[in-house]
């Protein structure tokens, strides 16, 4: 990479326009950003191969949930008397389209309120007794169709307007959901510290989405470690107050699950990784923002001072974070409204429903990572205002074309 320039033949696009390409970059700061960047990466491939889950003896299933469920399409469904003789039943009548009873058909009673009707195409448990008899339950509507073709019309609109960007951020999507599924849920259920593998995952899909999406750009880097840095004081925050508030992480049907089943997992930690997680993406979109802004600032005018950047931009930072709190709060408005609804029913004071555990779990989500975004937005700015210096090289070609 050339010191006096941000950019160089077979490196990616920054975070801003193209021609913001031409900004150039603080050849000092160069002299640390890279080295940095490459030791932190290695740091955080040396954490994941330590704490790469090494799996262990398959254990008791009680709940059968690894059986996979029989996908079958519903022929006919009526109302008739249900088997106890007390009331109607919704029978239905199926024929099994995968596994190993592929072909056979088969009949089951819902409750007559069941939205299940002739046409659907549903998932069923099959088990076998001992007489060979075949039992059926109905397990949940097939959806996979409907959700490939929605990913699909996803992935077309932002390859559409991102291009190889676009393509890029689809590739770090996947690896995102790869770290957390192979790496991170193993891991946890392994046994190790919870937090401190959401911190190594969140760490390890920072550097992979940023890099994938945007480049492999001084720009890029700088988005990166200012993430990082932010995503620290989201962590450090987190478990204070979490402790503070004396969250158990008990809150769902799911937390209590995996205590009764006895997995050895802290409902606690579980917690703060979800927090670490969940934060992530919304810290890596404001300092690519920042990061942006002041490369778009300082290409358009060259001049500007190390604070009169900071300046500009933070003002954009303030736009954005302010929008962005309120999404967040939106977000966990409408997500939660069938809760918030039912403790309205139940005529409780405000003050009591949001210091309910159910609440105030998200309270403290949404509070924590809000300041997390809070503070990334300074520590991006001056990071990038930081960087940029000189005039850009737009301009030193104009003026070699001149001569």
């Amino acid at each position: 990479m050339t010191a006096g320039h941000g950019h160089g033949h077979g490196q990616g696009h920054p975070l801003g326009a193209r021609d913001a390409d031409d900004v150039t970059v603080d050849p000092r700061l160069l002299s640390w950003l890279w080295p940095v960047v490459v030791a932190l990466g290695v740091g955080v491939v040396i954490a994941m191969a330590v704490l790469w889950p090494l799996g262990g003896d398959a254990v008791d299933d009680p709940l059968l949930l690894d059986a996979d469920p029989v996908a079958a399409d519903v022929v006919d469904d009526r109302l008739l008397t249900c088997d106890t003789g007390a009331g109607d039943c919704r029978w239905i009548e199926f024929v099994m389209t995968d596994g190993p009873y592929d072909g056979e058909s088969g009949s089951l009673e819902l409750p007559a309120d069941s939205t299940v009707r002739e046409g659907d195409a549903i998932l069923l448990t099959v088990f076998e007794t001992e007489a060979g008899r075949l039992v059926f339950d109905f397990y949940d509507f097939q959806r996979s169709n409907a959700l490939w073709i929605l990913a699909a019309l996803f992935a077309v609109a932002v390859i559409a307007l991102g291009r190889w960007r676009g393509v890029g951020a689809l590739a770090g999507l996947a690896v995102s959901l790869f770290v957390i599924v192979v790496f991170a849920l193993p891991a946890i259920l392994d046994g190790s510290d919870a937090v401190l593998i959401a911190v190594v995952a969140a760490a390890a899909i920072a550097y992979v989405a940023l890099f994938l999406a945007h480049g492999i750009h001084p720009s890029t880097a700088i988005a990166l470690l200012a993430t990082l840095a932010s995503l620290v004081i989201t962590v450090i925050l987190a478990q204070l107050f979490v402790g503070l508030t004396n969250l158990t992480g008990l809150t769902d049907d799911s937390s209590l699950l995996l205590i009764g089943l006895g997995e050895g997992v802290d409902a606690r930690g579980i917690l703060l990784a979800g927090i670490v997680i969940g934060s992530l993406g919304v810290l890596d979109d404001v300092t690519v923002t920042q990061v942006s802004a002041v490369w778009q600032l300082k290409s358009v005018q060259p001049d500007l001072t190390t604070r009169e950047l900071a300046s500009r931009a933070t003002r954009i930072g303030r736009d954005h974070i302010s929008s962005t709190v309120n999404t967040l709060f939106l977000a966990y408005a409408g997500t939660a409204l069938p809760l918030l609804l039912l403790f309205t029913s139940a005529q409780q004071s405000v003050g009591s429903v949001l210091t309910r555990e159910l609440v105030a779990v998200e309270i403290v989500r949404t509070l924590v990572g809000s300041i997390g975004l809070v503070a990334s937005v300074p520590i991006a700015t001056w990071l990038a205002a930081a960087a940029v210096s000189g005039p850009t090289t737009a301009g030193a070609s104009a003026e070699d074309s001149a001569e």
